[in-house]
């Protein structure tokens, strides 16, 4: 149904800005968001170099043009993750620093808003769903037994949905108040 995968897709968007939220522990997606301007364009980290977690606390960036290792260190330092990059040769280790209780609890905010967003989206998308099949009753002989039980279908994947960007949300605030 093209509407699940609508709401499917806020759902999406929603784990990948919540992947770019920094945990006390090393991930790659943290980058994800961060993009480069590099030969011209915006390109992701990713492909300027390899990235990589040695352990929990590090993150390293083994930059293929030593020419982009000055923008890709300014971009990271410039950067919402408040991390300060270190480079070594074509090397750029990024250590995670440990979580201050107050910057938990924003973190926690901006993925409650995060969610808050996404969950205005999948509302969205229901509305505009019942619209249309409403309209469609009007243009159509839709009986109203059939109306009814589209709209009750949609509103049970819109709860499915909106469940499921809370469980994604309490495991992430259970990671980010992990110390």
């Amino acid at each position: 149904m093209e509407n699940n995968s609508k709401m499917q897709s806020a759902i999406t968007y929603f784990e990948k800005e919540l992947n770019a939220l920094r945990t006390s522990r090393a991930n790659p997606k943290m980058l994800d968001n961060i993009f480069i301007d590099a030969y011209g364009t915006k390109t992701p980290i990713n492909q300027l170099g390899n990235v990589s977690v040695p352990d929990s606390s590090t993150i390293t960036i083994q930059v293929w043009d030593s020419n982009l290792i000055k923008i890709i260190e300014s971009t990271i330092s410039e950067s919402n993750l408040g991390i300060n990059p270190q480079v070594d040769g074509q090397l750029i280790r990024l250590p995670i620093p440990k979580l201050s209780e107050e910057r938990r609890k924003d973190l926690t905010r901006i993925a409650s808003e995060y969610a808050e967003k996404s969950k205005v989206t999948i509302r969205n998308i229901r509305r505009e769903l019942i619209d249309n099949k409403k309209q469609e009753k009007k243009d159509t002989n839709l009986s109203e037994d059939d109306l009814k039980k589209y709209i009750d279908e949609i509103q049970k994947i819109t709860d499915q949905k909106i469940a499921e960007i809370e469980t994604i949300l309490e495991q992430k605030k259970s990671d980010i108040l992990k110390v």
